[in-house]
C-alpha cells in the first residue's frame, strides 16, 4: 500500500504528499477523477480534482489556465475557492494536475428540484449572496456568462457560492476580441435576449444580470422561467411574457437581421408578473421585474439591484465590497496565440502562487530543470490508481456531477437542456441520494403586511449571520455524504 511506503515523509519541503489523506473517489469522467479527501494539518474536508491530459487540446488547456487564473484572483466569500494546487513533478513535461479546493455539499439546482418548501426568506436570502457575489464579479470588470443553478453551490447552512469560470472573460476596455464576444455563451435558459440574438457586438454585465434574474424566477416557482427548446423558442418564450420589445429598443440594435427579425414578430403585449406568478411577495416580482427587462440598459447593476427595497432589513453595504479592476497583463496571453508548450509554462506559473518559496526562485531566474523539488504528484497519483480500482468495482457508473468548480471538457452546447430533460428518470435513478432539506428561516419582512420588520433583523436572516458568513439555516442530514457533495457526471461540465 501506498502509505507503507519508506519514504512517505521526502516528497516536498513543503509536505504535499502528507498534506492529504484522501478517502474516497466521488466523481469520474472524461477530465479525470474527482477525490474527497481531508487537510491533515487542518482537519477541513477538501475536493482534489486530477485533471487529465490537459494539454491535449489548447483550447482545453488555455480554458483551464484561464478559470484557475480568476479563482485566484477573485477572492470573495461568495465564490468558490481554490485551496491549493499541487506541484508537478516536472515542469516542462506534466500532463495531469491536482487541484484542491473547498468542499460544498450541493448545488442550488438541486436545492430548488428537492425543496418543494423554500421560503420568501431563503428567496431573499440566497438572491442577495449572488447579487453580492456579482457587484464583486463585476467591479473586476469580469463578466461570468454561465450562470445557472448547477454553476451555484449551496451549503445546508444556505451559503451559496458562484462557481464554474470557464467560460468567463475579463474586459480591459478597448476594442473586444472576436472570441470575447462570441454569442456562444450561457446556457440557453438562463441566455440573455441579446445573446439569443446576436443583437449586439459588445455585451455588458447586463447579461449576468439577465442570468441572475432567471434563477431568482426558478426559486421563486421551482421551474425554470424560460425553458426554450432551440433559440427561436427561446426567443418566443421571453417575447410571450415582456412582450415584444418597443420600437425604441428595436432600433437600438445595430444588428439589422435581428431588428427585421423583431420588428416582423407578431405584436404582443406584457403579461404582468403579478399574474403570472400568483401569492408572491410583490417586492421580489418588482426586482425580477428589472432583472429581465428585454433591453440591456434598463436592467440594474449589480450594485443598484443590492440597493432594491427587496432587501430592507437584510442588506449592508459594509457586506458588499468591490474591488480593483483585473489587469490587463494577467490576461495578456488571450491576445496571441498559444502553442501547448506555452499554455503548460502558463499554467506552471500559475501552480507556483500556490508554492511561495518556488515562484521567488522561478521570479528570480533559478532554472529548475535541472534541480526540481521532490514532487508529491507520484504519491497522489498512486493512491488515485488504488481509489479508483477499487471505485470501478463497486461502481461503473459515473456519478451526476453536483459540485465541480473548475474548467468544463467542452463548450456548452445548445442541445445541454434538451439532455437533461431526456435523461431526468434515468438520473434521478443513478443518484438515490438525500438532499438536506431546508426549512424556513424567519422571516425578515412581513410581505402581507407593511412589507418591514423592526430594523433588528438587518443583519439576520433566519438565523444565519450575514456580515460574519456564519449562516445556519439549515439543520445538517446525516444523510450527507462526500459521494453527495461533489459527485460529478461522466462528460465534465455537459450541461445536464
Amino acid at each position: 500500500m501506498v502509505q507503507n511506503m519508506p519514504f512517505k515523509g521526502f516528497f516536498t519541503e513543503y509536505g504535499e504528499a502528507n498534506l492529504y489523506e484522501i478517502q474516497e473517489v466521488v466523481g469520474k469522467g472524461s477530465y479525470g477523477v474527482v477525490a474527497a479527501a481531508v487537510d491533515t494539518h487542518t482537519g477541513e474536508k477538501v475536493a482534489i480534482k486530477k485533471i487529465n491530459d490537459i494539454f491535449e487540446h489548447v483550447s482545453e488547456a488555455t480554458r483551464i489556465l484561464r478559470e484557475i487564473k480568476l479563482l485566484r484572483l477573485l477572492r470573495h466569500p461568495d465564490i468558490v475557492e481554490i485551496k491549493h494546487i499541487m506541484l508537478p513533478p516536472c515542469r516542462r513535461e506534466f500532463k495531469d494536475i491536482y487541484i484542491v479546493f473547498e468542499l460544498m455539499e450541493t448545488d442550488l439546482h438541486h436545492v430548488i428540484k428537492t425543496n418543494d418548501d423554500l421560503t420568501p426568506g431563503h428567496h431573499q436570502f440566497f438572491l442577495y449572496q449572488l447579487l453580492r457575489a456579482l457587484k464583486y464579479i463585476h467591479s473586476a470588470h469580469v463578466f461570468h456568462r454561465d450562470l445557472k443553478p448547477k454553476n451555484i453551490l449551496a451549503n445546508a447552512d444556505c451559503k451559496l457560492k458562484i462557481c464554474d469560470f470557464g467560460l468567463a472573460r475579463a474586459s480591459f476596455g478597448d476594442a473586444p476580441s472576436a472570441v470575447f464576444w462570441t454569442d456562444y455563451v450561457a446556457t440557453r435558459w438562463y441566455r440573455a435576449p441579446e445573446l439569443c440574438g446576436s443583437f449586439f457586438s459588445r455585451y455588458t454585465p447586463a447579461i449576468d444580470i439577465w442570468s441572475i434574474g432567471c434563477i431568482f424566477a426558478e426559486m421563486l416557482t421551482g421551474e425554470p422561467l424560460f425553458p426554450g427548446k432551440n433559440v427561436v423558442d427561446q426567443l418566443d418564450l421571453i417575447t410571450d411574457l415582456l412582450g415584444t420589445p418597443s420600437p425604441e429598443a428595436i432600433s437600438r440594435i445595430p444588428n439589422e437581421k435581428a431588428r427585421r427579425y423583431l420588428s416582423s414578430m407578431r405584436k404582443k403585449e406584457p403579461i404582468p408578473l403579478s399574474q403570472k406568478f400568483p401569492n408572491i411577495d410583490p417586492l421580489a416580482l418588482r426586482l425580477l421585474e428589472r432583472l429581465i427587462a428585454f433591453d440591456p440598459k434598463d436592467r440594474p447593476s449589480a450594485e443598484e439591484a443590492l440597493a432594491d427595497p427587496y432587501f430592507y432589513g437584510l442588506a449592508n453595504v459594509e457586506d458588499e465590497p468591490s474591488t480593483q479592476a483585473i489587469s490587463k497583463i494577467e490576461f495578456e496571453f488571450e491576445r496571441r496565440t498559444l502553442t501547448k508548450d506555452d499554455v503548460r509554462e502558463l499554467i506552471y506559473r500559475e501552480i507556483l502562487e500556490y508554492h511561495p518559496q518556488m515562484l521567488q526562485e522561478y521570479l528570480h531566474g533559478v532554472d529548475q530543470i535541472h534541480f526540481m523539488y521532490p514532487s508529491g504528484v507520484h504519491q497522489f497519483k498512486q493512491q488515485f490508481i488504488c481509489l479508483e480500482g477499487r471505485h470501478s468495482k463497486v461502481d461503473r457508473t459515473p456519478l451526476l456531477r453536483r459540485y465541480a468548480s473548475l474548467p468544463r471538457e467542452r463548450v456548452c452546447s445548445p442541445m445541454d437542456e434538451d439532455l437533461d430533460q431526456s435523461t431526468k428518470s434515468k438520473n434521478q435513478t443513478l443518484l438515490a441520494i438525500r438532499h438536506p432539506c431546508l426549512p424556513s428561516p424567519k422571516k425578515s419582512r412581513d410581505i402581507k403586511g407593511s412589507g418591514v420588520t423592526n430594523s433588528s433583523t438587518k443583519a439576520r436572516q433566519g438565523g444565519c449571520t450575514i456580515a460574519s458568513y456564519n449562516a445556519r439555516c439549515l439543520p445538517r442530514s446525516a444523510s450527507i455524504s462526500a459521494s453527495m457533495c461533489i459527485g460529478i457526471e461522466g462528460a465534465y461540465y455537459c450541461e445536464v
